[in-house]
């Protein structure tokens, strides 16, 4: 399996063509970009950030939706998103302990949840799937499970508690449903991969901590391809990998960024922050008597991601990074081996 970089989308924006700390993504049918954006703390100057953009593959910027706040329709700590069957976009949030429902219009629907620790209720929602049956399963954080609804809000059932036998979760972030039906969780503070039955029932453990190929520090995102590889945003690690459907390693990415249109166009209306965007060194040699972590690399070279969140398939072979706090998305399209 080889995947070669292809091109980058976005840049840092406030507003409009751009990102801030974008933490997740859905891909339609007819391939546009839904790109969630957290953009950081709560406070005022950050309300106008948080909201999803719309954008192609091409790096088409068509429209953005939604901002930062309490009332329906806004959202404060926006954590994942997925869309469903029938097109419309459910977005977990953290903060407001809800799921908010949009179109792909950017018109909002309709919100359910609340926060508390009984059956259908939320403490830090973050992951979200559908299932085969257009179920909605959630990743409820701080409560350690998961929870099953329909789509409009009506519980089904869950499983999980604290803990680090399988079957028990430690803060679950990501989550992800196989074709086969199987639920694939990404089980953060225990750094490492659950995968479930439909019936919530463990069939298996993919992980540990560390650094080495095929460990985790953090995962926070999880996607499953029709092989059954795994593909695993190592948030700790600030790397992709890819494990076969045993998790055995597959290949590992640490990103390959350089410039955007979105920024060339930028730097062709801001002439003199061009020019010290080149003075600036941005893939500097690191001290080679000093020991640094991959946080401390990705802080310094530029290409590198820094805080992966999510990673996406799309049916075209592509491969999509949420880089977050590079607040950009690396693209990479898969190559069949020559025969």
């Amino acid at each position: 399996m080889i995947y070669r970089y292809s091109h980058v989308i976005g840049f840092l924006s406030v507003t409009g063509r751009g990102f801030n700390n974008p933490i997740d993504l859905a891909i339609g049918d007819d391939g546009t970009l839904y790109v969630l954006n957290r953009a950081g703390s709560d406070v005022a100057e950050r309300m106008v950030s948080k909201r999803i953009t719309i954008c192609t593959v091409e790096e088409d910027y068509l429209s953005e939706f939604a901002n930062g706040g309490t009332a329906q329709g806004q959202m404060m700590w926006p954590c994942a998103l997925a869309m469903s069957s029938d097109g419309n976009l459910f977005v977990t949030d953290e903060a407001l302990h809800r799921i908010s429902i949009y179109d792909t219009d950017g018109g909002f629907i309709d919100s359910w949840g609340i926060h508390g620790k009984g059956d259908g209720e939320f403490n830090r929602p973050s992951g979200i799937a559908f299932d085969p049956e257009g179920n909605l399963l959630v990743a409820d954080g701080l409560n350690h499970r998961i929870q099953r609804y329909t789509a409009d809000g009506r519980y089904l059932g869950g499983w999980g508690r604290k803990g680090v036998e399988p079957g028990e979760f430690n803060i679950p972030w990501g989550i992800s449903v196989d074709i086969a039906g199987n639920v694939l969780v990404a089980d953060w503070r225990n750094d490492r991969i659950q995968k479930f039955d439909s019936d919530g029932n463990p069939l298996a453990t993919f992980g540990s901590t560390g650094s080495l190929e095929g460990r985790l520090s953090r995962p926070s995102g999880i996607t499953v391809d029709e092989d059954f590889n795994l593909y695993i945003a190592d948030w700790g690690n600030h790397r992709v990998q890819i494990l076969n459907p045993e998790g055995r390693f597959i290949a590992a990415f640490r990103g390959n960024a350089g410039m955007s249109k979105w920024s060339d166009d930028y730097f062709l209306a801001n002439p003199d922050e061009l020019e010290e965007r080149q003075k600036a060194d941005l893939e500097p040699i690191l001290d080679s008597s000093t020991i640094y972590d991959s946080r401390d690399e990705s802080a310094s070279i530029e290409k590198y991601f820094w805080g992966p969140t999510a990673v996406r398939l799309d049916n075209h072979g592509r491969m999509y990074v949420v880089d977050s706090c590079r607040h950009r998305i690396q693209v990479y399209q898969r190559e069949e081996p020559v025969r």
